[in-house]
């Protein structure tokens, strides 16, 4: 159910609104598939799958939802073909060879018009999990940039109901250390936090102009060459680790959390305990579940969560040892 995951803090004083209500705001922006000459749309769709009419689904005290995006993506390449080919039929039809900025700007989205209707659509959907009793929202995200697309539509379609009040307030979380400086830390004393281990595989990169990059990948990490490349200033910006010997996943150094993967100890009591008709309820509750724990034990790892007006000095990680 989620791959990723991209974690906001939701302010204390929030109050779930009535379902029905919330079910209600969500199918006034359910998705409708772009239109001929509309590049892109976005709108919620049943997070259960094309059989169930309902956005909103809550299983236990989770709250789950869908939203699905449409693109019509066009290729630059041809983009600029066409306008060069207006361009061209212009100054045969006018004798002027210098074409102004005004004219390039009007023939570009002549262009775009003409070309959208035949451009392929491409659609993606994105999970949302409002953790009511922690106070989280999870978007399966692996970037901080597509996730707050996702949040900012969440917050437009919730301002929009009758007696919100202030709607839903998120904001990113800030923990006592950023995330590439405690991978540095994990590194470079080759000690692990609590309720983690460090896995095979791992990024470097050099924060200069440069950029060189140094990848381990199915290789111990408990080496010097390791510390060594940390000690001349490379930094990790990907980090392979496993919570608990239940779920693996890869640490980015913006703070997100990638490739999702429960292990078999969670996967073989699903089996054993058997799934509901679709298997929804199941995966999610299992998913939540599993997040639920893994969340604070990480934001313990990385410092703590500060509070959301902490000075920036807080965040920044103590020296690594060499």
């Amino acid at each position: 159910m989620f791959k990723s995951a991209t974690v906001f803090r939701i302010s204390d004083d929030f109050v779930l609104p009535p379902l029905d209500a919330l079910e209600a705001a969500l199918q006034a922006t359910r998705f409708v598939p772009c239109g001929a000459t509309q590049p892109e749309s976005s709108g919620w769709v049943p997070p259960r799958g094309k059989k169930s009419t309902v956005l909103l689904e809550t299983v236990g005290r989770q709250v789950i939802m869908q939203l699905c995006t449409e693109r019509r993506p066009l290729p630059a390449s041809a983009v600029r073909a066409a306008v060069e080919e207006r361009i061209e039929k212009y100054k045969q039809e006018t004798g002027n060879e210098r074409v102004g900025a005004k004219i390039k700007k009007e023939f570009k989205e002549e262009a775009v018009l003409d070309l959208l209707p035949r451009a392929f659509t491409k659609r993606s959907s994105t999970t949302l999990w409002i953790d009511v009793v922690n106070k989280f929202l999870v978007v399966d995200s692996g970037s901080l940039a597509g996730a707050d697309k996702v949040v900012s539509f969440l917050v437009e379609a919730l301002s929009e109901m009758p007696g919100s009040g202030p709607g839903i307030q998120v904001k990113p979380l800030q923990t006592g250390m950023s995330a590439s400086a405690a991978m540095s830390h994990w590194l470079g004393s080759r000690e692990a936090p609590v309720s983690f281990t460090v896995d095979r595989d791992c990024e470097l990169k050099m924060p200069d102009d440069q950029k060189s990059t140094v990848r381990y990948s199915r290789h111990t990490l408990e080496i010097d060459e390791v510390a060594q490349h940390i000690a001349a200033g490379k930094i990790p910006t990907q980090l392979a680790m496993t919570w608990n010997d239940r779920v693996s996943f890869v640490l980015s150094d913006t703070g997100q959390v990638r490739k999702l993967k429960l292990l078999d100890v969670v996967l073989d009591g699903v089996q054993e305990g058997g799934k509901d008709d679709d298997g929804f309820d199941t995966d999610a509750s299992i998913v939540t579940g599993e997040l639920s724990a893994l969340i604070p034990d990480l934001l313990e790892a990385l410092g703590g969560e500060l509070a959301a007006d902490a000075p920036l000095a807080q965040l920044q990680a103590p020296a690594t040892p060499a």
